[in-house]
């Protein structure tokens, strides 16, 4: 066995993205399970759900690395009558921890939007917090620019106040980041990439000449889970450690394999 418990990964998470850091409404941190644990494998995914907690018992894993918390407000009760009850109670009986890295890795260096800006072919990036600026392969007008991203994030992206202009320059800010579009505009981006963009957001965006695009909460966000599981892992190999981080095969939205 590897030797590497569950409080050493912790650990090495909140080096990499304090939990400290994370914003108040938050629930990033190790949710289940208990510290001194062995760790017998990882597996990473956007979120919990029923497909995700099948593919870490197959894989053998008992952590379970997500984007996304579970008991994001307080329970007084734990029952199973309700999906998070479920998911909860099976973590538990599978003697399974849970470990959330959320706002915290959002911001974090290296963290979810520097993912999502290479995600989509930027250059030169610059930024901070929740929100990232860089440059583009080649210019674009806004068609060929939502073309391009579709197929970079493998998803369909809605495209709102298209001109007729040429962008160079892209802000992205994962998930629902649409309200951070004033940052990116005054960092020098043309048009603005979020998961989820509210219709006033657009409306301002399209007032000020800024392209918005709209690209799902999923597509933005699960390029820098799974790249913070390959910095996990190449720890773990740096500490000779033999455990295995596995990552969710599902999609967003997928059913069981099997069900309940």
């Amino acid at each position: 066995m590897s030797g590497i418990c569950i409080r050493e990964i912790c650990a090495w998470a909140d080096e990499q993205a304090p939990f400290e850091t994370q914003l108040g409404f938050d629930n990033s941190g190790l949710l289940t399970g208990d510290p001194d644990w062995p760790v017998k494998g990882v597996h990473a995914a956007l979120d919990v759900t029923a497909r995700v907690l099948q593919e870490a018992e197959a894989n053998g894993a008992n952590l379970l690395l997500t984007h996304h918390p579970l008991l994001f407000s307080a329970r007084k009760n734990l029952l199973e009558t309700d999906t998070e009850g479920r998911l909860l109670a099976r973590i538990i009986r599978n003697r399974m921890a849970l470990m959330s890295c959320h706002t915290n890795l959002d911001a974090a260096p290296g963290g979810i939007n520097d993912a999502l800006a290479a995600q989509c072919g930027l250059s030169r990036v610059t930024g901070e917090g929740f929100v990232r600026v860089g440059q583009l392969p080649q210019p674009m007008d806004a068609e060929e620019l939502r073309a391009f991203l579709e197929e970079r994030l493998h998803t369909v992206i809605r495209l709102m106040g298209a001109g007729a202009e040429k962008i160079s320059w892209l802000g992205v800010s994962s998930g629902a980041g649409g309200e951070f579009f004033p940052q990116a505009q005054a960092m020098g981006a043309q048009a603005f990439l979020s998961g989820e963009i509210k219709h006033h957001h657009a409306l301002e965006m399209a007032a000020e000449g800024l392209v918005a695009l709209e690209a799902g909460h999923f597509a933005t966000e699960e390029p820098g889970i799974f790249a913070f599981a390959d910095r996990l892992q190449a720890w773990l190999r740096a500490q000779g450690s033999d455990v295995q981080v596995t990552k969710s095969q599902a999609g967003a939205y997928a059913p069981p394999l099997i069900p309940d």
